[in-house]
């Protein structure tokens, strides 16, 4: 696949994800149950998580290692509120679909770099890292919000840095937005959802069964589902 392709996969099962959690026509801002939706704020508290993976409290677990497979998932996770916020701008300003998107963000600085090798983490300081993440923050806060040369450029940048680059954010991408569905489908929202399963976090065994070469969406969602079923679900 060529990056826009996987750009454009990628941003079309974001869509599909968020038609079947919110509700069609959540761009409006709520979804069908009328609850208001800050793609935003979600930002704010998915680099809050990466943030965590990192030592950075200096009265507690001041030796504690990185968890860099948080890290990955965290990246991805904030990668699904980075792209519901663009399909919702590119919506209500008339922008056009989804071939536009994929050829602006295509077109942002950063992403040739970003399709690239990701860097090496351990070749950065921490403090480094959380300041890079708190700048992305920064880039969606506030009424005035730069999209791509402000939070698109910051986002790829923090994403090199933690490892990743387009190849293996898409993996995790489509891992994480099967196990979003499936959180969905069985009761995720009503609160009847059982994340802990047999003692691990489901995101946890979402990454146990990704495996090499990567399954297919349906078979992934297959034995997520053979899986829970045997907790007695």
């Amino acid at each position: 696949m060529t990056p826009r392709e996987i750009l454009k996969e990628m941003f079309t099962l974001q869509q599909t994800l968020n038609d079947g959690t919110n509700g069609e026509g959540w761009e409006s801002g709520y979804t069908n149950q009328g609850k208001f939706i800050s793609w935003k704020r979600c930002i704010h508290m998915e680099c809050a998580e990466l943030i965590d993976s990192f030592a950075w409290k200096h009265w507690k677990h001041i030796a504690k290692p990185t968890d860099w497979e948080n890290v990955r998932v965290e990246v991805v996770d904030i990668w699904h509120f980075v792209m519901s916020l663009l399909l919702e701008h590119y919506y209500n300003e008339n922008k056009g679909g989804v071939d536009q998107l994929v050829e602006d963000v295509a077109n942002t600085q950063g992403f040739r770099d970003f399709c690239k090798e990701a860097y090496d983490p351990n070749g950065f300081d921490d403090l480094e890292l959380i300041n890079d993440i708190e700048s992305l923050i920064h880039g969606c806060t506030g009424y005035e919000l730069e999209l791509f040369d402000g939070l698109l450029r910051r986002y790829f940048d923090v994403a090199l840095k933690c490892g990743i680059n387009l190849g293996t954010l898409y993996r995790y991408y489509v891992a994480k937005n099967v196990l979003n569905r499936f959180r969905q489908d069985n009761g995720y929202k009503e609160g009847s959802y059982q994340k802990i399963w047999n003692g691990k976090e489901d995101n946890v065994v979402m990454l146990e069964l990704l495996g090499e070469p990567m399954p297919t969406i349906d078979a992934l969602y297959n034995a997520l589902s053979q899986q829970y079923k045997a907790l007695g679900a």
